[in-house]
């Protein structure tokens, strides 16, 4: 093996390997390999910083040393990773007579499948990985898909609780196996191996993290309110209906919602005039009410599309390896963009700044965005950038960077898009992540606390749920209205609070391609939870300005409003294992009820003391206690000392 030391860090030649290992950031360290030629500078949405490092050879080992973070590589070709002398992570032989360092196999044209095994640590838990309904906090012992689905949204960046976080920074499909005899790494198709290493308390990895792929903008004013949505208004008359209403009965409402199939076709992206004959009019009464407006667009588009034969001309549109190019059913065959295409960008966002922006619509909602697929073979699909197992994990952020230059070159500063996807860069373009359609029970509940603590770990401070789960509920049911409750309480401790859902029980009698689901407001679920949830809008009132500081810092520090007691908490073991309560902010300690019949749950209190906000009771921490919620009330406490107990 020969070791060279040049401008501050390490490259390497080994038999079948090209390497290089520098300083990207501050404490944090990349490793790059190919086993094909010497590596290349391909940083994805990784935005190197230039920070202090030295390198130097110590007999058979060469060193790198960043701030408290240290790297050895040894003659073997194997490296192991200290922080503050302390070893975090090491590489595990996959073979005998300490052999068997990484692994390639060709793919063909100068593409390889790979892998990098680590040692299993006893004790060590890890967070991240995005969301999915694992039913799982602490992701020690699980093995992780690295793809999107809908409802499954991969963010390759995991943190440890022995002080590191770690960025595959490759946006491939593959797999992360954090298994109890060995954590591995796999990537199913890629030019070169690519990770970094982030040293730090979970605070300190977050800047890192923020700071290597992006600060999220400041959350515009009109995400820190109440969202009204649902599946969906079918008129331009049943929609402005709602938002009058919230107006009469003085509930504050920021943003309502217009769902798929409001369009002529999918891929005209534009309003269908026999339903919405006068959007112009609907934004101007909207926005005197104080009202934003949000729409929905897909990535599909069918052949009747008067933009696709030219779409299709100029290979706008995802190709597919074999096959049909149409990748997704969904009343009729459909064909997708391809947002990797610059030219897909430009031209997709003339026709949505043409129909929606032009017309006054203020945001716009990037449902599909992973993309959804039928089948999910990512290897068959062919994009500008290069093969879907190679780069399709990239699609959510590019898609959400169409909206982003687009309205950053209309003068547009106050940028949120939703979008049911994202990827490690995504959060600096205003993606608002939501976790996809999921069923509206108590399981799934449970579920969304979990992954939205796990997706607070990976960079992406803006994350949401559609509260009431999506599909399966009955706004009759007393299931569904305990339901609709206790989601609620958990929406007003999220990073956006947003209502929607398909909801059972309506008859479709009109003449539109798509039915739709029952009602879904708040006066919809019987006349004493309206006045629960009507209480916890105005909470969510009151909290603005709480909810601003926090998002500032989310924005400037990358700090997430919503994270994991261990956050605040590192040194408190008891912390790791709490996935059902958490900080919202510094001072807030919110603890869920996320399950049917519950009146009272068990809540963990850190050090210091903590004031239960309903009585108002100072309880000692570092300890348990047990805490009674009928069903109109939460459990939520402040720390002694903040002055947001007032707002309670």
């Amino acid at each position: 093996m020969k070791f060279e030391i040049r401008d501050n860090a390490i490259y390497f030649i080994r038999a079948g390997e090209w390497g290089k290992i520098s300083a990207c950031g501050k404490n944090c360290i990349r490793f790059q390999a190919s086993p094909s030629g010497p590596v290349k500078e391909m940083n994805w949405t990784l935005l190197p910083g230039e920070v202090e490092a030295k390198a130097w050879l110590e007999g058979n080992t060469a060193i790198l040393e960043t701030g408290d973070m240290q790297c050895k590589l040894y003659d073997n070709g194997r490296t192991e990773y200290f922080r503050n002398g302390r070893k975090i992570l090491s590489e595990k032989c996959e073979m005998t007579f300490s052999t068997g360092i990484r692994n390639y196999r060709s793919r063909g044209s100068g593409l390889w499948s790979g892998r990098v095994t680590f040692e299993p640590v006893e004790g060590e838990h890890f967070y991240g990985l995005g969301h999915e309904a694992t039913g799982c906090f602490d992701l020690k012992g699980c093995t992780i898909d690295l793809r999107h689905v809908n409802a499954k949204c991969t963010m390759p960046v995991v943190y440890s609780s022995l002080g590191y976080g770690f960025l595959w920074n490759m946006p491939s499909t593959g797999s992360c196996e954090l298994a109890c005899n060995r954590t591995r790494w796999n990537s199913d198709r890629m030019r070169q191996m690519d990770y970094v290493v982030m040293g730090g308390e979970p605070a300190e990895v977050a800047q890192a993290l923020a700071d290597l792929t992006g600060h999220a903008p400041r959350m515009p004013e009109y995400g820190l309110g109440f969202w009204q949505c649902k599946l969906r208004y079918e008129t331009q008359e049943e929609l402005l209906q709602v938002a009058r209403r919230y107006k009469e009965l003085g509930i504050p409402l920021d943003v309502i919602v217009i769902d798929y199939f409001h369009w002529t076709e999918q891929g005209d992206y534009k309003f269908d005039p026999v339903y919405w004959p006068d959007p112009k009019a609907m934004t101007e009464e909207l926005h005197a009410m104080g009202i934003k407006l949000m729409v929905s667009m897909w990535p599909t588009i069918n052949e009747k599309s008067e933009n696709y034969r030219e779409m299709l001309d100029r290979n706008l549109l995802i190709r597919t390896a074999s096959g049909s190019n149409r990748v997704f059913d969904f009343y009729g065959p459909q064909a997708e963009i391809d947002p990797t295409n610059p030219e897909t960008r430009e031209y997709v966002w003339s026709k949505l700044k043409e129909n929606y922006i032009d017309q006054g619509v203020d945001c716009l909602w990037f449902d599909e965005a992973e993309p959804e697929i039928h089948p999910e073979h990512f290897d068959n699909l062919v994009l500008s950038m290069g093969n879907g197992d190679e780069v399709g994990l990239l699609y959510p952020y590019y898609y959400a960077k169409l909206v982003y230059d687009g309205m950053k070159a209309d003068g547009r500063e106050d940028i949120i898009t939703l979008s049911r996807c994202a990827y490690p860069g995504a959060q600096r373009f205003g993606t608002l992540v939501w976790s996809g359609d999921i069923p509206s029970t108590f399981e799934s509940l449970a579920d969304q606390v979990k992954s939205g603590l796990n997706m607070a770990m990976c960079g992406i401070p803006w994350w949401t749920t559609d509260i009431g789960g999506f599909y399966g509920g009955h706004i009759e049911t007393e299931y569904f209205r305990e339901l609709i409750v206790r989601w609620f309480q958990y929406g007003l401790f999220c990073p956006v609070m947003r209502l929607h859902g398909s909801r059972a029980g309506r008859d479709n009698t009109k003449a539109i391609i798509e039915p739709s689901g029952g009602d879904n407001e708040i006066w919809s679920f019987g006349e004493e939870n309206f006045e629960t949830i009507k209480e916890l809008i105005l909470l969510r009132e009151r909290l603005r300005p709480y909810l601003r500081k926090h998002m500032d810092r989310a924005s400037e520090k990358g700090i997430p409003v919503m994270r994991p007691m261990f956050f605040d908490f590192p040194e408190d073991e008891v912390c790791y294992g709490l996935g059902e309560q958490y900080m919202f902010g510094d001072d807030i300690l919110f603890a869920p009820i996320v399950r049917q019949g519950e009146r009272a749950k068990k809540v963990y209190l850190p050090e210091g003391n903590w004031i239960l906000t309903r009585d108002r009771e100072v309880c000692a921490g570092g300890a348990w206690a047990e805490v009674s919620a009928q069903l109109n009330e939460f459990i939520a406490f402040v720390r002694e000392g903040s002055d947001v107990i007032e707002l309670f």
